[in-house]
């Protein structure tokens, strides 16, 4: 995934960009990047932040960076934020999205424009760069902005910083949330909203989709109206967010203890565990919404380590994420033995990770695992968004199961019956899973129910990902 801020300000501005930027830290692991904008010119830094945190990497830059305006990031992927120079003159960019037709771009802007970009070391085209020069193609920077939210297939929510202020493009669909906060004399933009209230600013309001405005430390001009249809992530909610963010008004925590109530009242009087406990740390508020409901006692039968383990996220090698996760929870004996225990987890993805959980609950001596993952069956990788580490569908436990009853062509209207709750194929996959999970019970939050409990109307919301509907 990956997340910014920025700010415009009429003061000194590198102290607060570095803790709103900071704050976005949940939201990837591999890079973070400030720019900033003053009386010296552009200055930028960019550092690795896989093995420390985005703070401990900047203590440093943050003295020396001068400016009233400033940009930064945590991303998953490319470094950012870059500086460009261009015949619109000179800005930073950075920017969180997926670019789908990235090839057909790239090809598009070697033969049109003679572009030619750094390659990483990777072999790839930083996608922020190749961004900056689609921008780069039209008159002004706002036409270069409509023209990439146009241009893209995918996703690319946008920061452009000049000399005098600063471009905001929320993407074309609304995918991803931006939101611009303000204080006397000051104002910020920020992927979450949290970010900034503790540096003293206010919620001013939420840029819709496709928007684009232009900030400056006097005020927010609107240069593009925004869209009529938003198709907003509803994993923000589930996973991503911050408890302490919202998203059109409906705040994560508060989404998530609905969430867990509702699992509460599908259950009904079927299981009785002894508690319910959530997988730190996106589980635990799921599973106080269904302990409120339930009147079953809340508790936490495995504890986070987190004073070395810090981060919500972990490396990309696959089998790292796996150690580094046992390593994580430490379970608490007294908790577990002799206990049956209901169980809640964001998601099963592709359930290696909550299955080593079960067994050692299990092997503490847990008489039953009942789970209860808060959305429904992940059938489809994201198109839209850069939040998956899978390489291919086929690696989600659920097609990885429909695959062993269907064989390795599976209609569009089959798969259609599996996102289906009330078909009978649900449920075999639902019992297929839980068979090689080793569950005592398993039933997924439905997809209606999980509209239900963000509360906003449902064909704003994107649900491609449990039922391929774009």
């Amino acid at each position: 995934m990956g997340g910014f801020f920025g700010v415009a300000s009429k003061n000194e501005c590198a102290l607060e960009l570095f803790y709103g930027v900071d704050y976005h830290s949940h939201l990837g692991t591999r890079r973070g990047g400030m720019a900033t904008y003053g009386a010296e010119g552009f200055n930028r830094a960019i550092h690795n932040i896989e093995n420390s945190p985005f703070r401990t990497k900047f203590d440093h830059d943050v003295g020396e960076m001068k400016g009233n305006l400033g940009i930064g990031c945590i991303s998953d992927f490319e470094p950012q934020p870059l500086l460009i120079q261009s015949k619109l003159g000179s800005f930073a960019i950075t920017t969180v999205g997926k670019v789908n037709n990235y090839d057909e771009l790239r090809v598009r802007l070697f033969n049109s424009a003679h572009s030619h970009f750094q390659e990483m070391t990777n072999g790839q085209v930083n996608v922020t760069e190749l961004i900056a020069a689609l921008i780069c193609e039209k008159d002004s920077i706002l036409e270069g902005m409509e023209y990439v939210q146009e241009i893209v297939d995918g996703s690319m929510t946008m920061l452009v910083m000049t000399k005098e202020g600063i471009y905001a493009a929320r993407d074309r669909f609304g995918r991803t949330p931006l939101v611009i906060g303000h204080k006397e004399g000051a104002y910020c933009v920020s992927f979450e909203s949290h970010a900034y209230i503790n540096l003293g600013y206010n919620d001013y309001r939420e840029l819709g989709p496709a928007e684009i405005a232009y900030i400056t430390p006097e005020g927010v001009e609107t240069l593009k109206q925004p869209g009529h249809e938003m198709k907003i992530c509803s994993f923000l909610w589930v996973y991503y967010g911050y408890p302490t963010s919202s998203y059109e008004g409906v705040n994560v925590e508060e989404m998530r203890y609905k969430c867990g109530s509702m699992l509460a009242k599908r259950d009904g009087d079927s299981v009785h565990p002894d508690s319910v406990a959530g997988v730190p740390d996106s589980g635990v508020a799921h599973a106080i919404g269904y302990a409120n409901e339930s009147g079953i006692p809340y508790a936490r039968p495995f504890i986070k380590y987190t004073p070395t383990w810090p981060r919500s996220f972990m490396p990309t090698d696959q089998n790292q994420r796996n150690l580094i996760a046992r390593m994580k929870l430490i379970p608490v004996q007294a908790l577990i033995n002799n206990k049956k225990l209901l169980l809640i987890d964001d998601s099963i993805v592709r359930g290696t990770q909550l299955r080593e959980t079960t067994e050692f609950l299990y092997q503490s001596g847990a008489k039953e695992v009942h789970v209860r993952p808060a959305c429904p069956p992940l059938l489809y990788g994201c198109k839209f968004l850069n939040f998956s580490r899978s390489k291919s569908e086929m690696e989600l436990i659920t097609r990885q199961t429909i695959r062993k009853r269907e064989g390795d062509s599976c209609p569009q209207e089959v798969l259609d019956e599996y996102a289906d709750p009330c078909s009978c194929r649900y449920a075999q996959l639902i019992e297929d899973i839980r068979k090689q999970q080793n569950f005592t019970t398993l039933r997924f939050h439905r997809l209606d129910d999980l509209l239900a409990s963000i509360g906003i109307d449902p064909c704003k919301v994107c649900t491609y990902c449990f039922n391929g509907k774009e």
